[in-house]
């Protein structure tokens, strides 16, 4: 099965763009800090203590993702709730992330941040079903397919009457 590589894969991806989202703006916040320049009037201390803390939201949001997934590979089960919810929301952000970065870094930043959205979709789409409809619940049929009629079999099968028989 596919399921579990590509949970544990997009665990580490999200874990390493959590370090990496991190990093990038507590450096930002760092160069900011330094330059000691305003930008439209605002505060330069302002600038950089916001670019550190969004950095680091940014990073437990995306460590949080990354966590999701990870639970996901370990149970190997689909995620449900709020770990879907931010798993949909995470693959959102890289959509985003994907069409802005086509203008600010080129078709490197946009392919990297759709393999990762790929990725994502992936394991939603591979956790949505658990095992195929006819191996849920075998029957025990009887010579028309109707069940044994002890009416635990659960609702009919979505099939017309036997055909008539000629005498």
């Amino acid at each position: 099965m596919v399921r579990r590589p590509v949970a544990w894969v997009v665990a580490v991806v999200l874990f390493a763009e959590a370090l990496g989202v991190a990093a990038l703006n507590w450096f930002l916040g760092i160069v900011v800090d330094r330059q000691d320049m305003s930008l439209a009037g605002l505060d330069p201390d302002v600038m950089a203590t916001s670019s550190k803390i969004g950095g680091v939201v940014f990073g437990l949001y995306f460590a949080l993702c990354g966590l999701v997934a990870l639970l996901v590979a370990l149970r190997d089960r689909a995620p449900a709730g709020l770990g879907r919810v931010l798993l949909i929301s995470a693959a959102v952000v890289h959509a985003l992330l994907g069409a802005a970065g086509w203008g600010l870094v080129g078709p490197s930043g946009f392919v990297l941040m759709v393999v990762v959205l790929a990725l994502i979709v992936l394991l939603l789409m591979t956790y949505d079903r658990q095992e195929p409809p006819a191996a849920a619940h075998p029957k025990d049929t009887g010579p028309h397919g109707t069940g044994s009629g002890s009416g635990s079999e659960g609702p009919a099968p979505l099939s017309g009457p036997p055909a008539p028989t000629t005498p």
